[in-house]
């Protein structure tokens, strides 16, 4: 507590940092977060409440009137006051209402459309704050119009005028620092009469998935990106900022994924939502690992008959499991930063094959010579190798070609991966190398 009342004291309120103020309130206990709260400037509260994990979300709602929480929802710009709205709907849907009553008019409306977009849609991350000019309109009449809205708070963060017809259908894309060479007495359009293609836009629709948008940002290095509907009239904008927490929200969601976990059920504070989620991939795992089972239950006589087979299984087991998360994990990751097409999956099979079947083979050689001294038995060393080998391969061809399969299949490559992959590499290793065992020792 005494280090956030420091911190408030010794900043200006244009210096206060949201990120900062909600790394003190996460060292808080539950007593000191709820009085803390009411000490930060309901200009910037509800900022720091999105910079929070979700968990302390109830905390925020419980310490805060709803005429604040109305004062915190004004101060956000749209995109944020759609993702604050919909966080209260879920806390408490009676608060909600009451607060979305309480707001102007213009931020109802910007609210109820960002809302009606899916999750997954470009439209439900964009923010409707934005400067635009028309396209016959002259240049210093605009700079005038930014100065007097920039002076009024009314907008921030703007690099680019997006330039618009009478029909405010988006035209072209313009830097401020372009039109500091612009003849200010000329219109848009005179100013640019000789290189418009140059201002042409790189775009973005409504409904377009949020992924692809994020591709653009990195493929011509955006700092922004204007959305349209299908008739190209401009709705509103994305920023570099809203896309590096989408970025970090798809790697989070890819790990969880790769794990067998729900991330939306690891962020909620309910235990059985999230013992649930685990507990659906754990048994489908069981079922996997009841497989494997059922594959060394066909060799038990063979185990029987030589103890030293039982102490290598897991050898082989364990290095085909490893070799194929690599690859899996290789091939998943490139998948989700757009670096492998479906013209390039011949070539990362090729690829990841070949990697493991050259660690199969050094790995092979470093065991077999190892089983045959401890056990003293050379076909053993032979048995055991040639096992590795056959794991391995199988271990990096289908590290490749799961995710590839999965993504063709339009489902995200991470969901289920692993599962699939523990079970090929488990039942491959064991039956081959009790299959070889079988054939060759007994």
């Amino acid at each position: 507590m005494e280090e956030l009342k420091e911190y408030l004291s010794s900043h200006e309120e244009s210096e206060l940092y949201p990120s900062d103020i909600a790394k003190i309130l996460k060292k808080l206990d539950e007593d000191e977060f709820s009085e803390a709260i009411k000490l930060i400037p309901k200009d910037i509260v509800g900022d720091v409440a999105l910079e929070l994990p979700d968990r302390y979300f109830d905390d925020v709602v419980e310490s805060l009137e709803v005429s604040e929480l109305t004062q915190a929802v004004k101060e956000l710009e749209s995109d944020d006051q759609a993702d604050f709205m919909q966080e209260l709907k879920e806390v408490d849907k009676n608060i909600a209402s009451k607060v979305f009553e309480n707001l102007d008019k213009e931020d109802q409306q910007d609210i109820t459309m960002l809302q009606k977009y899916n999750d997954n849609e470009a439209g439900a991350f964009m923010q409707t704050e934005l400067f635009t000019a028309k396209v016959d309109e002259v240049v210093q009449d605009a700079i005038k119009r930014f100065a007097e809205l920039k002076k009024a708070n009314e907008i921030e963060n703007v690099h680019t005028v997006f330039i618009t017809n009478s029909k405010n259908q988006l035209l072209y894309c313009i830097d401020l620092d372009d039109i500091l060479t612009f003849d200010f007495s000329l219109t848009f359009a005179e100013n640019i009469k000789d290189s418009a293609e140059k201002f042409e836009p790189i775009k973005a629709y409504d409904t377009e998935d949020i992924k692809e948008v994020v591709n653009y940002f990195k493929e011509y290095d955006l700092s922004v990106i204007p959305i349209v509907n299908k008739d190209n009239i401009l709705l509103g904008r994305i920023t570099s900022d809203d896309i590096y927490d989408i970025i970090n929200e798809q790697a989070t969601e890819q790990m969880y994924n790769l794990a067998g976990v729900d991330d939306e059920a690891e962020e909620d504070e309910e235990v059985l939502k999230a013992t649930k989620t685990r507990a659906t991939w754990l048994g489908i795992n069981l079922i996997t690992a009841i497989l494997a089972s059922i594959v060394i239950g066909m060799f038990q006589d063979t185990i029987n008959s030589m103890v030293a087979l039982a102490v290598l299984m897991p050898i082989v087991a364990s290095m085909g499991g490893n070799a194929g998360t690599q690859t899996l994990t290789v091939v998943v990751r490139q998948l989700a930063l757009g670096d492998i097409s479906y013209s390039d999956a011949r070539r990362i099979i090729k690829k990841e094959v070949s990697i493991s079947l050259l660690n199969g083979i050094l790995f092979a050689i470093i065991m077999g010579i190892i089983a045959s001294i401890w056990f003293d038995k050379g076909m053993l060393g032979v048995v055991i190798a040639i096992s590795m080998v056959v794991n391995l391969f199988m271990a990096g061809f289908f590290g490749a070609t799961i995710p590839l399969l999965l993504k063709k299949m339009n489902i995200d490559p991470a969901i289920g991966s692993t599962v699939i992959l523990t079970t090929v590499t488990d039942v491959v290793g064991f039956f081959s190398f009790l299959g070889l065992a079988t054939i060759i020792l007994l």
